[in-house]
């Protein structure tokens, strides 16, 4: 394989892995807009850092969706607006406000890239 074709190679798997996480990113915003944490749940990690009020600690993928399938059960979402996200190549962020019938929170999600995937490795729910 000469130089040419190696750089063609490597610069398709970058845009793939660029457009895979731009997909998965709009995928996580989109099941904040509806609190739908099944959604959400199929990029978790297997362990998920979850902080919500009174509640904050490591879960696995099963415990972390629990804690968030009861946090928007208490907190019935109306919308998630976008106030700044931002990567680099192993990592995603995502910041903004989630509105709910329970208050709104300041909202941050973290990924890594683990393979061809971002994963979530962290979400917050800090009141306002």
């Amino acid at each position: 394989m000469n130089v040419r074709h190696l750089y063609s190679f490597f610069l398709l798997v970058s845009l793939s892995v660029v457009i895979s996480s731009f997909t998965q990113k709009e995928d996580i915003i989109a099941a904040l807009k509806t609190g739908s944490v099944e959604k959400m749940a199929k990029y978790f990690d297997n362990m998920v850092d979850v902080s919500v009020p009174g509640k904050s600690n490591t879960f696995s993928k099963g415990q972390a969706e629990m804690v968030l399938k009861d946090f928007f059960a208490l907190n019935r979402v109306r919308n998630f607006e976008i106030q700044h996200s931002g990567s680099n190549p192993s990592s995603n962020f995502i910041i903004g406000t989630l509105t709910t019938g329970g208050g709104n929170y300041r909202t941050t999600v973290y990924m890594r890239t683990k393979g061809d995937k971002q994963l979530m490795q962290g979400i917050e729910f800090e009141l306002k």
